[in-house]
Formats: C-alpha cells, sequence, structure tokens
C-alpha cells in the first residue's frame, strides 16, 4: 500500500527515506537541538541508525512510510514526516513523527508537506480517514495541527511513555474524506497567502 514515492510541491520535495540521507537527518536535529524537546521523540544524533531501522522495518511491514523534506531552494534536507500506523482494512492512517530544523520552522515547509501527503492519502490511496497524534502539554504542536483543519476528537489519558518515562497523554485530531475538500481549500489558500507575503 506505502509504494515509495516521491511527492513534490512548490518549496519541498518529500523523498522516501534513504541510508544515504542520515547526515542531512543529523545536520536537521542538531539545528535547534531538537532531541531535548521532551514533548517530542525526536531522537538524539547518536540514536539515528536505529531511528533509521526502524523507518525501514515499518515500510518493509506495510505500516507506512517515512519522507525526507527537501528544500528545493537548496536540496538540503530540512526536516521529516511519515504516513505511520496504517490500517489497511479501515483505509486510515497516522502523519507524524514530523520535524523540521529550526532555520525552517515557521516557514511553510510543514504547510505544505501536509497539503502533499493528505492529497496522496486521500486522492491516491482513497483513504476515510487521517489521524494525527500529539503530546497533551505539546501547544505548538496541537495549534499547527488545528491549523490545518483537523478536527480534535478527544484525550487519550496515559497513552504513551515517552523516553524519560513521563506518562503521556496524547490529543487525536482527524481529517475525514468528507472533510478533505474544504481542508484542501484552506490549506491551498493559506499556502497562496504565505508566497504573496
Amino acid at each position: 500500500m506505502y509504494q515509495e514515492v516521491t511527492l513534490e510541491g512548490t518549496h519541498i520535495r518529500l523523498e522516501p527515506l534513504r541510508p544515504e540521507h542520515k547526515d542531512g537527518l543529523i545536520q536537521v536535529i542538531r539545528d535547534g537541538d531538537l532531541w531535548r524537546l521532551f514533548v517530542t521523540q525526536i531522537p538524539h544524533p547518536d540514536n539515528i541508525d536505529a531511528y533509521m531501522e526502524k523507518a525501514f522495518k515499518d515500510h518493509a511491514s506495510g505500516k507506512g512510510l517515512t519522507f525526507v523534506t527537501l528544500d528545493k531552494n537548496s536540496g538540503q534536507v530540512a526536516g521529516s514526516t511519515r504516513f505511520m500506523n496504517a490500517q489497511h482494512y479501515h483505509e486510515r492512517v497516522e502523519i507524524g513523527a514530523t520535524f523540521l530544523g529550526k532555520s525552517h520552522q515557521r516557514s511553510s515547509f510543514n504547510t505544505e508537506a501536509k497539503l502533499l501527503m493528505l492529497r496522496h492519502a486521500f486522492d491516491t490511496l482513497n483513504l476515510n480517514r487521517v489521524e494525527f497524534l500529539t503530546d497533551y502539554l505539546n501547544t505548538p504542536s496541537k495549534n499547527a495541527i488545528l491549523r490545518l483543519g483537523a478536527k480534535m476528537e478527544g484525550i487519550l489519558r496515559s497513552h504513551m511513555v515517552m523516553p524519560d518515562g513521563r506518562i503521556r497523554d496524547s490529543v487525536i485530531f482527524s481529517i475525514t474524506r468528507y472533510d478533505w475538500p474544504g481542508v484542501e481549500q484552506n490549506l491551498t489558500y493559506k499556502l497562496q497567502s504565505h508566497a504573496n507575503t
């Protein structure tokens, strides 16, 4: 279901993760010391091999597909995102494990990446539902998901154990096939508005 595919936009290109992206990902993670954010699970640069190996195994087992986010201007790795926790029978998937280096945050990159992935999910894969989960304490992430047009569905109490041992409550959001036309219009408008500022 999740065959390797490259998704291309105006500012970014999403390429399937490959071994040659390793050094670029390490640079991105060091750009802002992203692994120090206790509300995320971004790997320490020393643990990038295990992170990549898990991504490759998840793809091989049909659970999803990890992308690197490439800046089309420079050709440099700017971040990563993935389809994950795929439920093929139910025609749903989660978009998550998303991060951008500090120098690419507050740009159009995240919005365009989500637009490309949602188009692939709904228009190519014909899924019924895309989910987003984030830490209850991660207010910037919650706000970013809402800005996409996703709807908050609830809080999953004591949902995950974080790397530091903290028991995390997760907030779950979704975009459904029925929401998609309006969400696509909203994201396209946001990208056009950003380009004109």
